[in-house]
């Protein structure tokens, strides 16, 4: 072993305290015995092992990427490493908002995003950009059960934020090592081991800002036992954590979708007071004299209608909880062996609020024999009506917005054994997970045929206030209860060997060989009669859905000291589905180190990812589209063709139809990467890694808006009924579109200053520039740009980083983070070139302090968005939120913290 200047800082570096750090230089340089600076000390409850002195060998571990137990500082790949005694220092209260401070996560789906969403309330990380499904999530290095509701990644709100030791992620494909979803990368969150002693901690966040969003947790932890005193040890964790919701109008830059200014728009054609169309082909709204109602519905530029401003009733952030538990013994056997048995339990809760559901083309008929009837006396005339039928357009917010429920959990139980026999090391599991999520529809909904009937005897006014029968008539066809739940189960047995096989001239020849075989079924469950009752449901015509497939898969790693400090690595994995077939996956990765201040590093490997059950046999299902627009045939250039209802084909919200495909073959991918570590000064570090990733046979829905944005291309989607006077739905089922390439460089730089009086100071940047991002939405077909631009249904950052100050002076810990997000072309659907926008950047800062100088208590104390930056604009219409993009930004505003752990 030799110990370099390089290793030196980079053990150095593998204790600093920090979010952000650029850990990709941590586990991928040789080992050496730690010196100069010290990291702040660890919370006394964790059992921390011993720093092996220079006499001492120094133990092998396991490294994600790997399937070798080697010196952790050895490996080759890219890896990002955060400790959870930092991000907790930084008042991130989830898994979500740990991720978000990683660059090359483009996004972690935050729980604001399913709003009205129809996710379950899910959260997912999203590396590269190619999506949540091609990211691989494991608990300790192992699969737990994804979200049901898709079936393509875990939900990070279940992952025990209380329990976890450190999380690392691997900012490169791996399926040769794990198989299916490594496609942009893999985060493995790992648990503490053992735990000596107890600790209890409390954290409450409050917006400066007036309304609600403000959180708190609690959890509850402690062990018992050391395996090297008394060869068994216990640990468990139970948290915690909820916030309150943020309506949209608790915020300025949320309250309206009107926004003249900005050439925004965006309203429904189903109000309140109800628009009509006659018979006799009379289009109009009784209250458009008097001006609608205000602030909710206002008049149209253009006809006698009323248009609604829907996003008042939305929520910016929905009401959380999040519960999770972990339990986990160990037992030492013999010096060599070690078992475990672990549990594993979360629970996720997500309660919002979107409009009152819009009753349109649902046959909502109205005669002149209601009292409601314009010009009977209840309700203004309306010049041009003679009597006939109305079909009415309305939006009945006397029974409030639509809310609805969402709840998730997973559990898994888990043995493992792992050792070395006859100089073999040896980890082995067998384990079942749960997963089950469930909706209920918990205010709003109405029944369509109770509404149809009510207008058509006259016991509702669509126009104007219910009379006391109106009222209860409408407080009793209110729809509630669960309507749909989803159940996966997956099975799995594991184990791999490795050694050394050999030396060779420049070193020792490492060999791993694994299998695996896994069973997963899943099943989709709908509440016909409930939801048959209300086309806003979105599930009104869908279907229950079962699938279940078999995995087995082989495994190998070849570790190959070439010369002196040049290194080879090969891999290979194939994987064999029941359902979809086989793979093969190869991966190679090389390790050079020509000189004490410089590291070479280079891989290239293979990937896939098989269509998850549920994007073969989910449910399909009509809803409303998330925007707005004309029928191509019975609206073209937002002129109705003669007997079209305006109200229902121009400028509305048309059916989408959406679900799984049974047709559909895996995803494959290519990704290159290359990457130097260079280390001028000893206090310095700096590295670049280049990354190119090829993917094919895209599994996606076509976007919604580029559907309807060429409707020559894509005529053959749209499905009208028999007479072709209404169209059914869009076809928006997910398949294998085209391919996706995306370029770009990571880098990092870290500076430890020179000891001080004031303290041990650091400032590291973690940053991602995204040089290429394309996309086909076919195969074949043109690419559309993506990378500094928003294109479809979400933007493509070209710069990302994440910056930290670091000081630690005695018991003190001072942190300041700048959090930053370059501006892009802003989705600018239907607007006017003088009202072209471009998204204004993203940067907040955030502070903290933590005091550990007493070893019964520790407390933390910080303001995150310090100077109250707001989200820039955006006219996207992708989510229910508009004016922001509640994906990327926090609309809390600046926010203060504290935290408080007690130990015994």
């Amino acid at each position: 072993m030799h110990h370099t200047i390089l290793s030196r800082s980079l053990r150095q570096l593998f204790g600093a305290a920090g979010l952000g750090l650029p850990a990709c230089l941590i586990l991928c340089l040789p080992a050496a015995a730690q010196e100069a600076q010290q990291p702040p000390a660890s919370p006394p409850q964790e059992t921390q092992p011993a720093a092996p002195s220079p006499a001492q060998p120094i133990q092998r571990v396991e490294v994600t990427g790997s399937s070798i137990r080697r010196i952790a500082a050895e490996s080759s790949l890219p890896i990002t490493t955060i400790r959870a005694a930092d991000f907790a220092k930084q008042g991130l209260t989830t898994v979500q908002e740990v991720l978000n401070t990683i660059p090359m996560n483009q996004t972690s789906t935050v729980s604001s995003s399913a709003v009205g969403a129809g996710t379950g309330g899910r959260a997912v990380a999203d590396l590269r950009g190619l999506g949540g499904d091609k990211t691989l999530v494991l608990l300790n290095g192992r699969r737990l059960a994804n979200h049901p509701y898709f079936a393509d990644t875990v939900d990070l709100n279940i992952i025990p934020v209380a329990a976890l030791e450190r999380v690392e992620v691997l900012r490169d494909g791996a399926s040769a090592i794990y198989g299916t979803d490594a496609i942009g990368g893999v985060i493995n969150f790992i648990t503490k081991r053992s735990v000596e002693g107890g600790a209890l901690t409390f954290e409450g966040y409050e917006p400066w800002r007036n309304g609600g969003g403000n959180e708190q947790r609690i959890n509850l932890s402690g062990g018992w036992g050391n395996l090297a005193r008394d060869g068994v040890s216990m640990f468990g964790v139970l948290d915690y954590h909820q916030q309150s919701p943020l309506r949209a109008t608790d915020r300025a830059f949320s309250r309206t979708g009107i926004r003249p200014e900005r050439g925004m728009n965006e309203v429904s054609g189903t109000p309140f007071p109800a628009n009509f169309f006659s018979d006799l082909g009379v289009t109009g709204n009784p209250g458009y004299a008097a001006g609608c109602r205000p602030p909710d519905s206002l008049p149209a530029a253009d006809d006698p209608v009323c248009e609604f401003d829907y996003t008042q009733y939305n929520d910016n952030i929905p009401k959380t909880r999040q519960y999770s538990a972990m339990g986990k013994l160990n037992r030492q056997f013999t010096p060599d062996h070690l078992g475990s048995l672990e549990f594993v339990w979360g629970r996720s809760t997500n309660e919002s609020r979107v409009a009152p559901p819009p009753m349109s083309n649902i046959g909502i008929i109205m005669t002149a024999a209601s009292p409601y009837y314009p010009g009977n006396g209840a309700v203004p005339a309306f010049p041009g009506l003679t009597g006939e039928n109305l079909d009415i357009s309305w939006r009945p917010v006397e029974s409030g917005p639509r809310e609805n429920y969402d709840s998730s959990s997973t559990a898994r139980l888990q043995a493992s054994l792992e050792g070395t026999i006859a100089g073999w090391d040896y980890n082995t599991a067998i384990s079942h997970s749960v997963g089950k999520a469930k909706s209920k529809f918990r205010g709003g909904y109405l029944v369509d045929g109770r509404i149809i009937d009510g207008v058509g005897a006259g016991i509702l006014n669509p126009f104007g206030p219910q009379s006391p029968a109106g009222a209860d008539y409408l407080a009793n066809s209110l729809l509630l209860g669960e309507y749909v739940h989803a159940r996966i189960n997956s099975s799995a047995v594991d184990g791999r060997v490795s050694r050394e096989l050999m030396t060779l001239p420049g070193g020792a020849l490492g060999f791993a060989l694994g299998g695996e075989f896994r069973r997963d079924r899943a099943k989709y469950f709908v509440n016909r009669d409930l939801a048959g009752q209300a086309s806003s449901s979105g599930y009104a015509d869908a279907q229950n859905q079962a699938g279940q497939r078999s995995i087995w898969a082989v495994f190998t790693e070849l570790n190959v000291p070439v010369i002196k400090d040049l290194e080879l690595n090969f891999a290979g994995r194939y994987d064999h589905y029941s359902d979809v077939g086989g793979s093969f996956n190869p991966k190679v990765s090389l390790r050079w180190q020509p000189t004490r201040q410089m590291l070479v590093r280079g891989s290239f490997n293979k990937g896939f990812r098989a269509p998850t059950l549920f994007d073969l046999f989910g449910p399909q299902s009509t809803t409303n589209s998330s925007d707005t627009y004309d029928d191509p045939v019975l609206c073209p250039g937002g002129v109705p063709v003669a007997g079209a209802n305006p109200n229902v084909v121009c400028g509305q919200q048309q059916n989408v139809r959406q679900g799984g495909n049974p047709d559909l073959s895996p995803e494959r991918s290519r990704t290159y990467s290359a990457g130097i570590v260079l280390e001028p000064l000893p206090q310095l570090t700096v590295s670049a890694d280049y990354w190119h990733i090829k993917l094919k046979d895209q599994i996606n829905a076509l976007a919604e808006q580029t559907i309807f944005g060429n409707y020559p291309r894509y005529q053959d989607l749209f499905v009208y009924n028999a007479a072709g006077n209404r169209l059914e739905y869009v076809l928006e089922i997910t398949d294998n579109l085209g391919e996706v390439q995306t370029r770009g460089l990571d880098v990092s730089v870290l500076y430890r200053m020179p000891r001080s009086p004031i303290g041990n100071l650091s400032v590291s940047l973690d940053g991602t520039y995204v040089n290429k991002y394309e996309y086909q939405n076919e195969r074949g077909g043109p690419f559309t740009q993506n990378a500094g631009r928003y294109a479809d249904a979400t933007p493509v950052f070209r710069w990302r980083h994440n910056l930290l100050f670091t000081l630690v002076r005695g018991d003190y810990t001072f942190n300041l983070s700048n959090r930053y997000m370059s501006h892009y072309d802003d989705q600018n659907t239907a607007v006017a070139p003088e009202f072209y926008n471009k998204v204004g950047h993203y940067s907040t800062w955030s502070v903290s302090a933590t005091y550990t100088g007493n070893p019964k208590f520790e407390l933390t104390a910080g303001v995150k968005n310090v100077f109250d930056e707001t989200p820039p604009f955006t006219n996207q219409v992708t989510n229910f939120q508009l004016g922001y993009d509640p994906r990327y930004t926090d609309p809390l505003g600046i926010t203060p913290y504290m935290r408080l752990t007690y130990k015994f």
